[in-house]
């Protein structure tokens, strides 16, 4: 069992260290050919300082997705979670205001943050129940979820838009120490433990065993369903940090922001050499991905290229490689049984 787990995690780093060296030249490349076209602007101090706060909100959905999706499931609830989240926490902000603006105006804002995350693991828990113990598939539990829970923010909200928060909030995801935006520096601070907890722990390494192959996993002793559970709840969390950024980025919070994530977050995900079918992926591919992705967007806008067609095109790089490692997986598979078959 032991040769087997170390076979799995030697495969596993081949194949993310060959997808880093992929990405570290494609971000070279486009470095080097953006910077010919719009090198002043785009990497300007008011370019890089563009995308130093646009890159946290997107990093944490991203991360959020890359969990379920190294189980072999997926998240299609992170930006309906998100958004509630925002949005019970704006409701408080807003609406429980003290007559004074000291102690306990500040516990107001630090109880309203904790009660966005809590409602936001409990989207995870559910989502984690409905695919460990009940079986439901994760693409179906996930879009239920969603249903419902963008149905609840848009019942709760009225679809209007919740804004005006205090000054501590909006620094969140507009202040900035020592040149470095405030939620650039909250993304590091959670990206670090994330990807010890994802490569080194014993958790994590189940997880990355659930999505290769969740039968086998089962049968070593390993707790699948616990673990999926957690798989799900961390997804919520990190898609709640989400929400609360980008709440205080925009001074304001909807049922409707951020739709368009979806998309870049399971691109950012599968780009960074997450496999969409489990088993293999790393924090550090998904980081490169997000810079590279980052650095489209902001050059697109600055080429005065449609969203439309920027949409467009990640659309058509998200087919390109997930297909890819479809095929690749395929003609692996193909060239084994046709080696067994010749030595027979």
């Amino acid at each position: 069992m032991t040769q087997g787990k170390s076979t799995l995690y030697g495969n596993i780093q081949n194949r993310v260290g060959a997808t880093n060296s992929r990405l570290i030249i494609m971000l070279a490349l486009m470095v080097v050919g953006l910077g010919i076209l719009e090198g002043g602007k785009l990497f300007g101090p008011a370019g890089l300082r563009s995308m130093a706060f646009q890159l946290p909100e997107l990093g944490f959905l991203a991360l959020a997705m890359m969990i379920p999706m190294l189980s072999g499931g997926i998240d299609l609830s992170i930006i309906a979670t998100a958004n509630l989240c925002a949005l019970v926490i704006a409701y408080m902000l807003t609406s429980w205001i003290p007559g004074t603006h000291g102690v306990v105006w500040g516990a107001i804002q630090a109880g309203a943050l904790f009660v966005g995350l809590l409602l936001a693991a409990l989207v995870g828990l559910l989502n984690g129940v409905l695919v460990a113990y009940l079986r439901v598939p994760p693409m179906l539990a996930t879009l239920g979820t969603m249903t419902a829970v963008k149905g609840l923010a848009i019942g709760f909200s009225h679809g209007n838009v919740i804004t005006g928060f205090p000054e501590p909030v909006v620094f969140i995801g507009n202040g900035s120490l020592l040149g470095v935006p405030i939620a650039l520096i909250i993304f590091v601070i959670v990206v670090i433990p994330l990807s010890i907890f994802v490569n080194k722990t014993p958790l994590g390494s189940a997880i990355a065993m659930i999505g290769s192959n969740e039968r086998a996993t089962r049968y070593s002793g390993i707790d699948t369903r616990r673990s999926l559970v957690w798989v799900y709840l961390l997804s919520a969390l990190l898609s709640g940090i989400a929400g609360v950024i980008m709440m205080a980025r925009f001074n304001s919070a909807n049922a409707a922001y951020g739709e368009s994530y979806l998309l870049i977050a399971i691109l950012a995900a599968v780009l960074g050499g997450v496999d969409p079918l489990g088993g293999f992926g790393k924090v550090s591919g998904v980081i490169l991905s997000l810079v590279i992705l980052q650095l489209m967007s902001t050059a697109s806008i600055l080429l005065d290229l449609s969203q439309f067609i920027t949409l467009a095109l990640w659309g058509a790089i998200l087919i390109l490689v997930s297909g890819s490692v479809v095929l690749k997986d395929w003609i692996s598979a193909r060239s084994k049984t046709s080696s067994k078959v010749a030595k027979t």
